[in-house]
């Protein structure tokens, strides 16, 4: 049976702090004779409402295969470190290699970032182009004599 934990961790804690935090949680998953399917680290993100007076949190998942006794052990691990603000562990039944619908909303978002930095560029090229045959053609007619009013 597949387990899918979210849990949330204080922001005080450093990413670092978080990453250790989580390795220790997998150590303990192993050692109960689980394996871990998938990891990731969501990030810090807003909270939906406030929790022990936080606004925000790191977040993080892990999918793991095994007995129902690994669950309670995650559940139990969780609930007795005072770093975890939330978590939630659902049973699934399909289990997908794809990453979770929050990394690939950040990874467009990622990907969409240097395609905008691109185009403003390509604008400001144009607009340069613009205004240079102007800065020109007043000095062609600066030194033609020409006087502009």
């Amino acid at each position: 049976m597949y387990y899918e934990t979210v849990f949330i961790v204080n922001p005080d804690v450093s990413q670092e702090n978080t990453e250790v935090l989580t390795n220790e949680l997998v150590e303990k998953i192993e050692k109960a004779g689980a394996r871990i399917v998938k990891r990731e680290y969501w990030g810090v993100r807003s909270l939906a409402y406030s929790i022990q007076k936080r606004n925000r949190g790191h977040y993080a998942l892990l999918v793991t295969d095994g007995a129902a006794e690994v669950a309670k052990l995650i559940d139990e691990s969780l609930r007795l470190d005072e770093r975890i603000l939330r978590f939630l562990t659902t049973s699934i039944t399909e289990l997908s290699d794809e990453p979770s619908p929050l990394l690939r909303r950040r990874s467009t978002a990622v990907t969409e970032e240097p395609k905008a930095e691109t185009e403003t560029k390509a604008e400001e090229t144009t607009d340069a182009a613009k205004v240079e045959p102007k800065a020109e053609e007043k000095a062609a007619k600066e030194e033609s004599g020409e006087a502009t009013a």
